[in-house]
Protein backbone atom coordinates (compact mmCIF):
# COMPACT_ATOMS: atom_id res chain seq x y z
CA UNK A 1 0.00 0.00 0.00
CA UNK A 2 1.83 2.74 -1.68
CA UNK A 3 -0.05 6.10 0.12
CA UNK A 4 0.32 9.23 0.73
CA UNK A 5 -1.97 11.17 3.84
CA UNK A 6 -2.04 14.06 5.43
CA UNK A 7 -1.47 13.82 9.28
CA UNK A 8 -3.90 16.88 10.95
CA UNK A 9 -2.00 17.98 13.73
CA UNK A 10 0.92 20.33 14.39
CA UNK A 11 1.27 18.81 18.05
CA UNK A 12 5.41 17.80 18.20
CA UNK A 13 4.89 15.38 20.30
CA UNK A 14 2.09 13.44 18.44
CA UNK A 15 4.23 13.55 15.76
CA UNK A 16 6.92 12.48 16.80
CA UNK A 17 4.81 9.30 17.70
CA UNK A 18 3.33 8.62 14.60
CA UNK A 19 6.18 8.89 12.87
CA UNK A 20 7.52 6.15 14.45
CA UNK A 21 4.56 3.86 14.78
CA UNK A 22 3.82 4.35 10.87
CA UNK A 23 7.38 3.08 10.02
CA UNK A 24 6.34 -0.16 9.09
CA UNK A 25 3.54 0.92 6.78
CA UNK A 26 4.15 1.90 3.56
CA UNK A 27 1.94 5.28 4.20
CA UNK A 28 3.84 8.46 3.22
CA UNK A 29 2.55 10.93 5.95
CA UNK A 30 2.44 14.33 5.39
CA UNK A 31 2.56 16.93 8.52
CA UNK A 32 -0.33 19.56 7.81
CA UNK A 33 1.82 22.14 8.23
CA UNK A 34 4.18 21.32 5.40
CA UNK A 35 1.50 21.79 3.64
CA UNK A 36 0.86 25.33 5.05
CA UNK A 37 -2.50 23.79 6.73
CA UNK A 38 -3.90 26.10 10.01
CA UNK A 39 -4.69 24.30 12.85
CA UNK A 40 -8.72 23.27 12.85
CA UNK A 41 -11.19 24.40 15.43
CA UNK A 42 -12.16 22.07 17.84
CA UNK A 43 -15.32 22.84 19.67
CA UNK A 44 -17.13 19.87 20.13
CA UNK A 45 -17.47 17.75 23.51
CA UNK A 46 -16.28 14.64 21.94
CA UNK A 47 -13.43 12.79 20.88
CA UNK A 48 -14.82 11.36 17.59
CA UNK A 49 -16.33 14.74 16.77
CA UNK A 50 -13.15 16.72 17.12
CA UNK A 51 -10.94 13.91 15.44
CA UNK A 52 -13.95 14.10 12.40
CA UNK A 53 -13.45 17.80 12.01
CA UNK A 54 -9.48 17.82 12.16
CA UNK A 55 -9.42 15.12 9.44
CA UNK A 56 -11.85 16.67 7.05
CA UNK A 57 -10.62 20.38 7.55
CA UNK A 58 -6.98 18.81 6.92
CA UNK A 59 -8.42 16.77 3.51
CA UNK A 60 -10.39 19.71 2.23
CA UNK A 61 -7.08 21.78 2.71
CA UNK A 62 -4.92 19.64 0.77
CA UNK A 63 -7.28 17.24 -1.33
CA UNK A 64 -5.58 14.11 -0.32
CA UNK A 65 -6.62 11.55 2.10
CA UNK A 66 -6.26 12.78 6.33
CA UNK A 67 -6.12 11.31 9.50
CA UNK A 68 -6.32 12.43 12.68
CA UNK A 69 -6.52 11.95 16.38
CA UNK A 70 -8.15 13.84 19.26
CA UNK A 71 -7.10 12.25 22.19
CA UNK A 72 -6.72 13.36 26.26
CA UNK A 73 -6.42 11.93 29.50
CA UNK A 74 -10.41 11.10 31.80
CA UNK A 75 -9.78 11.12 35.38
CA UNK A 76 -12.32 9.20 37.30
CA UNK A 77 -12.66 11.78 40.29
CA UNK A 78 -12.97 14.78 38.23
CA UNK A 79 -16.07 12.97 36.29
CA UNK A 80 -14.21 12.68 32.91
CA UNK A 81 -12.11 16.20 32.78
CA UNK A 82 -10.11 17.09 31.39
CA UNK A 83 -11.41 14.89 28.68
CA UNK A 84 -11.60 17.02 25.24
CA UNK A 85 -10.00 19.95 27.02
CA UNK A 86 -6.44 17.96 28.03
CA UNK A 87 -4.34 19.85 25.91
CA UNK A 88 -5.98 23.30 27.40
CA UNK A 89 -6.91 22.06 30.89
CA UNK A 90 -4.94 25.37 32.78
CA UNK A 91 -6.40 28.28 29.27
CA UNK A 92 -5.56 28.82 25.98
CA UNK A 93 -1.92 28.81 24.58
CA UNK A 94 -0.78 26.83 28.25
CA UNK A 95 2.09 24.93 28.69
CA UNK A 96 2.25 21.07 29.83
CA UNK A 97 3.19 22.13 32.71
CA UNK A 98 0.83 24.38 33.06
CA UNK A 99 -2.12 21.80 32.96
CA UNK A 100 -0.23 19.36 34.91
CA UNK A 101 -0.19 21.59 37.75
CA UNK A 102 -3.39 22.23 37.28
CA UNK A 103 -4.31 18.48 37.12
CA UNK A 104 -2.38 18.00 40.43
CA UNK A 105 -4.46 20.83 41.81
CA UNK A 106 -7.64 19.59 41.42
CA UNK A 107 -7.03 16.09 42.70
CA UNK A 108 -5.21 17.69 45.84
CA UNK A 109 -6.46 14.98 49.26
CA UNK A 110 -8.16 13.04 46.84
CA UNK A 111 -7.53 9.19 47.30
CA UNK A 112 -9.34 7.96 43.67
CA UNK A 113 -6.45 8.38 41.08
CA UNK A 114 -7.58 6.63 38.81
CA UNK A 115 -7.34 7.57 35.02
CA UNK A 116 -7.62 6.93 31.66
CA UNK A 117 -6.09 8.22 28.35
CA UNK A 118 -8.52 7.65 25.76
CA UNK A 119 -7.11 7.87 22.03
CA UNK A 120 -10.40 8.28 18.62
CA UNK A 121 -8.31 8.12 15.13
CA UNK A 122 -10.33 9.62 12.00
CA UNK A 123 -9.04 8.55 8.57
CA UNK A 124 -11.17 9.96 5.76
CA UNK A 125 -10.98 9.73 1.66
CA UNK A 126 -11.99 13.16 1.44
CA UNK A 127 -13.41 16.39 3.03
CA UNK A 128 -17.06 14.72 2.13
CA UNK A 129 -16.14 11.09 3.03
CA UNK A 130 -19.46 9.74 4.14
CA UNK A 131 -18.00 6.11 5.39
CA UNK A 132 -14.83 7.24 7.74
CA UNK A 133 -12.17 4.67 9.48
CA UNK A 134 -12.76 5.80 13.54
CA UNK A 135 -10.88 4.03 15.82
CA UNK A 136 -11.41 4.53 19.21
CA UNK A 137 -8.76 2.93 22.35
CA UNK A 138 -8.12 3.56 25.97
CA UNK A 139 -5.06 2.96 28.24
CA UNK A 140 -5.86 2.84 31.67
CA UNK A 141 -3.71 4.28 35.05
CA UNK A 142 -3.70 6.30 37.66
CA UNK A 143 -2.27 9.75 38.53
CA UNK A 144 0.83 10.48 40.98
CA UNK A 145 1.87 13.70 42.55
CA UNK A 146 5.21 13.89 41.54
CA UNK A 147 6.50 13.83 38.06
CA UNK A 148 8.88 10.70 36.78
CA UNK A 149 10.82 10.29 34.14
CA UNK A 150 11.87 13.00 30.80
CA UNK A 151 9.80 11.21 27.70
CA UNK A 152 6.64 11.60 26.20
CA UNK A 153 4.50 14.46 26.49
CA UNK A 154 1.55 16.36 27.82
CA UNK A 155 0.68 14.31 31.01
CA UNK A 156 2.88 11.63 30.97
CA UNK A 157 5.12 12.32 33.34
CA UNK A 158 2.45 11.84 35.97
CA UNK A 159 0.50 9.17 34.39
CA UNK A 160 1.29 5.95 35.91
CA UNK A 161 1.11 2.53 34.90
CA UNK A 162 1.12 -0.05 37.96
CA UNK A 163 1.49 -3.46 36.00
CA UNK A 164 4.63 -1.63 34.22
CA UNK A 165 5.98 -0.05 37.74
CA UNK A 166 6.54 2.97 35.79
CA UNK A 167 4.69 6.46 34.22
CA UNK A 168 4.23 6.40 30.41
CA UNK A 169 7.33 9.26 30.72
CA UNK A 170 9.61 6.53 31.97
CA UNK A 171 9.09 4.06 29.05
CA UNK A 172 11.04 3.32 26.13
CA UNK A 173 9.95 5.45 23.03
CA UNK A 174 9.61 1.67 21.41
CA UNK A 175 7.55 0.01 24.55
CA UNK A 176 5.46 2.90 24.93
CA UNK A 177 4.16 2.78 21.27
CA UNK A 178 3.23 -0.70 21.88
CA UNK A 179 0.86 -0.28 24.81
CA UNK A 180 -0.34 3.45 24.56
CA UNK A 181 -3.41 4.29 23.30
CA UNK A 182 -2.20 5.52 20.27
CA UNK A 183 -0.45 2.52 19.60
CA UNK A 184 -3.03 0.47 20.08
CA UNK A 185 -5.35 2.80 18.07
CA UNK A 186 -3.22 2.89 14.68
CA UNK A 187 -2.62 -1.00 15.01
CA UNK A 188 -6.33 -1.40 15.04
CA UNK A 189 -6.95 1.15 12.01
CA UNK A 190 -3.94 -0.36 10.08
CA UNK A 191 -5.75 -4.20 9.96
CA UNK A 192 -8.54 -2.15 9.43
CA UNK A 193 -7.08 -1.09 6.40
CA UNK A 194 -5.51 -4.07 5.37
CA UNK A 195 -8.66 -5.83 5.07
CA UNK A 196 -10.89 -3.37 3.41
CA UNK A 197 -11.09 -1.04 -0.19
CA UNK A 198 -10.80 2.16 1.89
CA UNK A 199 -8.05 3.97 -0.87
CA UNK A 200 -9.74 2.47 -3.61
CA UNK A 201 -13.64 2.96 -3.07
CA UNK A 202 -15.25 6.01 -3.77
CA UNK A 203 -15.50 8.04 -1.07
Amino acid sequence: MNQSLVLASNNAGKLREFAELLKPFAIDVIAQGQLSIPAAEEPFETFVDNALAKARHASLLSALPALADDSGICVDALGGAPGVRSARFAGEHCSDRDNNRKLISALENQPNRRAHYVCVLALVRSATDSQPLIVETRWDGEIIDTPRGANGFGYDPYFYLPEQGKTAAELLAEHKNQISHRGQALRNLMSQLQNSSFFTANA
